[in-house]
């Protein structure tokens, strides 16, 4: 099959990785020709995809269009071009649409009954306040006392979303949709740097069994009520026993889907963009965890290997792929022989998480042991069990 994939970030990085696996021909198209995702693919070409008579003329050999950008202008011209062209969009416009406003995801919830963080004034200090509009953790503050809140507004309240803080770590889920279809797929936890950036995913979790099907079941409901035909992510936060969820995207996220492909041998991409190209769902199955698989970024400098949240990915420039990386199953990395600052995404797996664990130690160790680095540095949030990224304001 040959796809498209849109965008040569994070999300396209992970897009063109699961559709190498999936033994597709990819081509990535980015306006940019310097992305992380630009060598991992077959081909590359820059192209805007707001400018519909150059790229129309492009997708008369492409089976599916997969957006991997949260642009807006870019997404309504990737609609409008499918349509004209009949090739297959791996997006549901509308389930965006609401999953991209955290008003109208907190909406939702409340519609449904999702349990989520209480709102402001319902609750008191401290508080979370992030931007409506922006992506993922992007803009999110903690506020300690009214005097910081005082300080935030005094110039309008914008389109805020203000709700209680909560300490506790944090589950991700993927739910895919097509036709009515829904199929819940693998639980991983997310841990988080010093600034709360995802610096790590693990794809087996220590959740007892009533929670994991609470989880599930609010994944299942959340997809059925936006009618989903995609791919939903939702971010949750295990706070006193009880999950709430945090936000949820509906479009192809980063780290997690390939800490779940390790771990199952799953490749949601795969499932799914069969699903738009055949016109129709997947036949029933089940998912079971075979291996456990850590994800973990890492940045080494002179004489120093820090554990760091995945914007240090963002700029690194394009991305390679090696396998056996120093006992790593997998590394995407900007090194080269004789560089001495890089960066990479070590891909680890074991037997199980514990085995998973115990050779993520061995990686680290023969890293610096190559590099003679003797500072290693992995730096946790304030609160350790807290796996929400928060910029504290001040």
């Amino acid at each position: 099959m040959r796809v498209v994939v849109v965008g040569g970030k994070l999300q396209g990085v992970e897009a063109v990785y699961l559709a190498k696996k999936a033994g597709w021909e990819v081509t990535l198209v980015d306006k940019d020709t310097c992305v992380p995702a630009v060598e991992l693919c077959d081909h590359f070409y820059s192209i805007d995809v707001t400018k519909v008579v150059e790229w129309i003329t492009f997708l008369k050999d492409i089976d599916l269009i997969i957006p991997a950008l949260e642009n807006q202008v870019a997404l309504d011209s990737l609609i409008r071009s499918a349509k004209y062209a009949n090739v297959p969009l791996m997006f549901d416009e509308d389930a965006y649409a609401i999953s991209s406003s955290k008003i109208k995801s907190n909406e939702l919830f409340a519609s449904i009954g999702v349990p989520a963080p209480l709102a402001w004034p319902e609750c008191g200090f401290p508080l979370i306040v992030k931007p409506s509009e922006a992506s993922g953790s992007e803009g999110v503050v903690k506020l300690e006392s009214s005097q910081e809140f005082h300080r935030l507004f005094e110039k309008g309240m914008k389109d805020w979303v203000i709700e209680e803080y909560l300490e506790g770590p944090s589950y991700s889920l993927e739910v895919i949709g097509f036709s009515g279809v829904y199929k819940v797929l693998q639980i991983t936890e997310l841990y988080m740097d010093q600034v709360y950036d995802c610096k790590r995913v693990a794809g087996s979790v220590s959740l007892s069994n009533q929670l994991r099907e609470e989880f599930e079941q609010i994944g299942l409901s959340l997809a059925e009520s936006l009618s989903l035909n995609g791919i939903m992510d939702v971010e949750t936060i295990l706070h006193r026993g009880h999950l709430k969820v945090l936000e949820i995207d509906a479009r192809l996220p980063s780290q997690t889907p390939i800490t779940v492909y390790h771990a199952t041998g799953f490749n949601m991409l795969e499932v799914l963009g069969n699903a738009f190209v055949l016109n129709k769902p997947w036949q029933e199955f089940e998912i079971s965890e075979k291996r456990g698989a850590i994800v973990e970024h890492i940045r080494v400098g002179i004489d120093c290997l820090e554990v760091s949240g995945e914007h240090i990915m963002a700029d690194a420039g394009p991305l390679y792929l090696y396998p056996d990386f120093f006992g790593a199953h997998e590394v995407l990395t900007n090194y080269s022989p004789g560089k001495t600052e890089w960066v990479a995404t070590l891909i680890i797996t074991g037997a199980d998480l514990k085995d998973a664990w115990t050779q993520r130690g061995l990686v680290i160790k023969a890293i610096q042991n190559e590099w003679g680095i003797r500072h290693y540095i992995d730096r946790c949030p304030e609160f350790d069990e807290s796996h929400k990224f928060i910029r504290k304001l001040g």
